[in-house]
């Protein structure tokens, strides 16, 4: 029976091989000596943290770091324990196994990232548990084996608390098979420079963006779909690079992404006509 490894991956993973300059990460804190240390003793991983400070970013630097190849699935609520172990798909007149993203990163000794964890359905989820315990197996009930992790692999994880409900979360189960590193925004002084750096922007630019930004995650309002993330900052930084004005580019990177309703958003156009307003 042959196999295809690797062609979901395609369609549910992307996959990152090591090489090439580290992919830029500013640490905060011990959050990368406690990865390594984990990752060195086969611990599996909980990144939790808002949406856009840079769980994703971390990851990739870490993987770069420890010489592994990095598997990342986006998880959302169609998302089968087939789409991440496998399925047989027909090839012309055969039918053959192919490994889904997390089976290919067993097999192959590579870090597994699944993004925004909690929006896959528990069903799914529950596949994790012996990848994620002392075991660091994968059963694969379909073809009848239990895959052990080759040497090199890695499980990683992350969410967002700020969207947990009753009915999105990680079961307890799950949480107590791994080792949790908790990130926030950075402080004033590393934002503006990661803003600099990633947006090409002047360090007076990019000090602006990040104190509107810090206004935003300030205000108390059911109107706002996420606060301002560093993503967000960059993303007009890099709009501003290309010669937008300041207000425009906070008009489309952060306000417009940050919320649907009409009064929130003209109340989000006056902060920036405040903080952002262009010298006289």
């Amino acid at each position: 029976m042959p196999q295809l490894p690797g062609e979901l991956e395609h369609r549910n993973g992307a996959t990152c091989i090591p090489g090439g300059e580290r992919p830029y990460y500013q640490a905060l804190g011990n959050e990368e000596a406690v990865f390594k240390a984990a990752y060195r003793q086969g611990l599996s991983l909980l990144l939790k943290g808002p949406t856009g400070c840079g769980k994703t970013r971390f990851v990739e630097a870490m993987a770069h770091d420890l010489g592994r190849p990095l598997i990342t699935v986006a998880c959302h609520d169609d998302l089968t324990t087939a789409d991440l172990v496998g399925r047989y798909l027909l090839r012309g007149d055969e039918t053959v196994w192919v490994d889904g993203p997390l089976s290919h990163a067993v097999r192959e000794g590579a870090i597994c990232y699944l993004d925004e964890v909690v929006e896959a359905r528990q069903d799914t989820t529950v596949v994790l548990h012996p990848l994620a315990d002392h075991r660091r197996q994968l059963p694969i009930e379909r073809l009848g084996v239990t895959l052990d992790a080759a040497p090199g692999f890695g499980l990683v994880v992350s969410y967002n608390p700020g969207y947990q409900s009753v009915l999105k979360d990680l079961k307890d189960s799950t949480r107590q098979r791994m080792v949790a590193i908790d990130f926030g925004f950075p402080a004033t002084e590393v934002e503006e420079v990661i803003v600099t750096r990633e947006a090409s922007v002047t360090r007076s630019v990019a000090a602006e963006l990040v104190r509107f930004g810090q206004a935003v995650r300030r205000l108390e309002t059911g109107g706002l779909r996420e606060v301002a993330s560093t993503r967000v900052l960059i993303a007009a930084g890099r709009l501003v690079a290309e010669g937008l004005p300041m207000r425009d580019a906070a008009l489309a990177a952060i306000a417009g992404p940050l919320t649907d309703d009409a009064v929130v958003s003209r109340g989000l156009a006056e902060m920036i006509d405040i903080y952002l307003a262009a010298p006289a």
